[in-house]
């Protein structure tokens, strides 16, 4: 604890990441207005009924969107269609080649990537606002013709969406970075203070079913100081797996240049434990969504067998769950796929004048990193898969739902939390003159 308070102030003592700070800061508190500010032409009350009827699907639609869906705001879509574009470009990625030589170019490749993301982001923002406007048609005010009650409608929604991607990107661009996961940490920190009433308000219900006052007093405060401890120790464990990694020792030969001696050192290759984050559960949220978006949006009233099979299914059976838990393990090993990449990563190694202690160069080493990194990845799908149904379940059969422990919440919360705080520390370790000094020294080879 102290040492995050030390880089917090060390952090505001450096002009340049005080600057970055302070602007997103800014810039999550433009965000955090937007949420409060109503969509014209609807009614927010019966907008957000109609949400709520959609159960766990609002909920999860709700917290990706920053908390702004329950509200009806301007930004009621929050970063959902950007993350659901993301998702598809990424996919698209690995079937088609143009997109995938393209992905290889670097940093331009990644300005036209991002381009075509953002893009495609504003289409599925306007995609998912008429459905939002047709699903939702009975909260429109009767106060405009309806054609043109729903066109501002939908031009409202699409536009606080791409609102939202311009205020992500100008958190990368000028700001700490991250921007799109900091505005999702930002909606759920504001909704803490509502989790937390909903946790006293179970412990008083609990309090209240018991006869005798004083018992049912100190029997409600044991449960709210029990689940309160069992919320840190999920975060705990949540970051210590996060900053969990596996080291590779890599041994460098010596170079003799001129009368210089550079190389002979020692070093390690970091693979995270939890290498994919927390976009696996973000992945498999978005998909479980879909036939539960569709079955609300077209067939709410109706009482055809699918229909009710569906809606019973997506809703916490235990069937989602068994699909749940097999999706956060294909998203893990397939995000993995996706972004890291063992053969560069020996390339590198052996063009470095280095090796992996008992493994040869070339293929040996590339299929051992690749090993390595596979078996770490049925550690950190487990480990998904624990945190977010886990305390899921236990919620339910307790009836703690929707408090601030809920697995996905503190995936998010201390994953962009805890990356914030690695970014500044890095930043200060480059800015300081020791930093500086051993950064001269890796590019020069001087001792």
């Amino acid at each position: 604890m102290n040492g995050i308070f030390d880089t917090a102030v060390n952090a505001f003592r450096v002009e340049s990441i005080r600057k970055r700070l302070l602007y997103t800061f800014m810039i999550l508190g433009i965000f955090m207005l937007g949420g409060l500010v109503p969509v014209p032409g609807i009614d927010a009350d019966a907008f957000t009924s109609v949400i709520r009827q959609w159960g766990q699907l609002g909920s999860i639609m709700d917290l990706i969107s920053g908390g702004g869906l329950m509200h009806a705001s301007i930004l009621s879509l929050g970063v959902s269609p950007y993350i659901n574009a993301s998702i598809i470009i990424q996919l698209l990625t690995v079937v088609i080649p143009a997109l995938e030589e393209m992905s290889k170019e670097g940093e331009s490749g990644r300005k036209k990537m991002d381009k075509i993301t953002r893009v495609s982001a504003i289409v599925l923002a306007f995609i998912q606002s008429c459905l939002f406007c047709y699903s939702t048609r009975s909260a429109l005010n009767a106060s405009l013709p309806t054609w043109l009650n729903a066109a501002l409608v939908v031009l409202v929604f699409t536009a606080g969406a791409a609102i939202v991607v311009f205020l992500g990107e100008k958190i990368n661009d000028k700001g700490i970075g991250n921007g799109v996961s900091l505005i999702i940490f930002a909606g759920i920190v504001t909704r803490l203070p509502d989790m937390a009433k909903t946790l006293y308000e179970r412990c008083v219900d609990i309090s209240d079913s018991i006869e005798n006052a004083a018992l049912g007093f100190i029997v409600g405060v044991l449960v709210f100081i029990a689940v309160t401890a069992i919320s840190i120790l999920i975060i705990v464990f949540v970051l210590y797996v996060q900053n969990a990694e596996r080291r590779i020792p890599v041994q460098y030969s010596k170079k003799v240049i001129g009368r210089q001696t550079r190389g002979g050192n020692r070093d390690y290759i970091p693979l995270k434990v939890n290498m994919s984050g927390v976009m696996p559960v973000i992945f498999t949220m978005s998909l479980l969504a879909i036939p539960s978006i569709i079955v609300n949006l077209f067939f709410n009233n109706s009482d055809n067998q699918v229909v009710t099979w569906i809606k019973e299914t997506f809703t916490g059976s235990a069937y989602y769950y068994i699909i749940y838990f097999l999706l956060v393990i294909a998203f893990t090993f397939f995000y993995t796929q996706i972004n890291f990449h063992p053969v560069e990563i020996a390339n590198n190694i052996t063009k470095n004048g280095g090796m992996i202690n008992g493994i040869r160069s070339g293929k040996p080493t590339t299929d051992f990193i690749k090993t390595t990194a596979f078996r770490l990845n049925w550690v950190e799908a487990f480990f998904l898969v624990l945190v977010c149904i886990v305390p899921t379940i236990i919620g339910i059969l307790t009836g703690f739902q929707n408090v601030w422990f809920a697995g996905t919440s503190v995936l998010i919360l201390t994953g962009v939390a805890n990356d914030l705080i690695v970014q500044v520390e890095g930043e200060l370790e480059i800015r300081s003159p020791k930093g500086f000094l051993e950064d001269l020294t890796i590019k020069t080879g001087r001792r």
